[in-house]
């Protein structure tokens, strides 16, 4: 297996976009570069050979930097076969589950609605990496825009389902506001306290909270507890099914 790095690239605002290389080839891919610039001079400062951008979805905080990569770099710009009218510049076209090969490793799309209706996210197989976009953050998930709840919750459940190792790379920078928002509701959360002394001395030192792993997710991502009783009885929904929590927590976060 080649073990291949992940860069953190920072772009606009709270964007995290991401490199991924072989350190013995140089050969790389991005994803969802949000602007050229601070990719390409992450690009020139490593040495890199750029042959992919891989996008998750079509918004311009994700898809800002492809045609400028593409026209300076040469690279080819892959993405979602249902969705490929609205990824600028997209080459190369894939389908749900697809394997997309690169330096050995085996990167599997997979489709996940919700946030938009072509939303997909990339998980590297041998490396348990996952970029998942704007479908679930840090302690958070995303907004609904173009999909609905069910949409949203089968995604979501999607990447909770992957290996508890799996690193988790998404699409922006919400911890603190997401971590807020958690211990309102899940406030005897023992985990949840640990991974807010966590946070804060990360952001008190400006360094992303990114990645996060599954199994960190799962012990203290509310939207990955709609199954846990204490959080069903504080929104009144004791005894109901998990999705139903969901969409609740999903419309307070929106008002949050």
């Amino acid at each position: 297996m080649s073990h291949l790095i992940v860069k953190i690239v920072k772009c606009l605002s709270n964007n995290y976009s991401y490199i991924i290389f072989n350190p013995n080839s140089k050969k790389a891919i991005v994803i969802d570069p949000a602007e050229a610039t601070p990719v390409m001079n992450e690009i020139n400062k490593l040495s890199l050979e750029l042959n992919y951008i891989l996008i998750t979805h079509h918004h311009e905080d994700h898809v800002g930097g492809n045609i400028e990569l593409k026209n300076k770099l040469n690279c080819k710009i892959v993405g979602f076969s249902k969705d490929a009218v609205r990824i600028p510049g997209i080459d190369i076209k894939i389908n749900n589950n697809e394997i997309f090969n690169f330096e050995n490793e085996e990167i599997q799309l997979n489709f996940s609605p919700g946030h938009t209706n072509g939303h997909i996210f990339y998980y590297f197989k041998k490396n348990k990496l996952a970029f998942v976009g704007d479908v679930v953050f840090s302690l958070g998930c995303g907004r609904i825009f173009e999909g609905n709840t069910d949409e949203m919750y089968n995604s979501v459940m999607k990447i909770r389902s992957l290996p508890d190792e799996t690193k988790i790379y998404c699409g922006h920078e919400y911890t603190e506001s997401n971590l807020k928002f958690c211990l309102k509701y899940d406030e005897n959360n023992y985990d949840l306290k640990k991974r807010a002394n966590e946070v804060q001395k990360l952001r008190g030192n400006n360094l992303p909270t990114i990645p996060t792993t599954i199994l960190d997710e799962k012990k203290s991502n509310i939207f990955f507890r709609c199954n846990n009783e204490s959080i069903a009885r504080k929104l009144e929904l004791e005894g109901q099914p998990p999705i139903k929590v969901f969409k609740k927590l999903r419309e307070l976060k929106d008002n949050f």
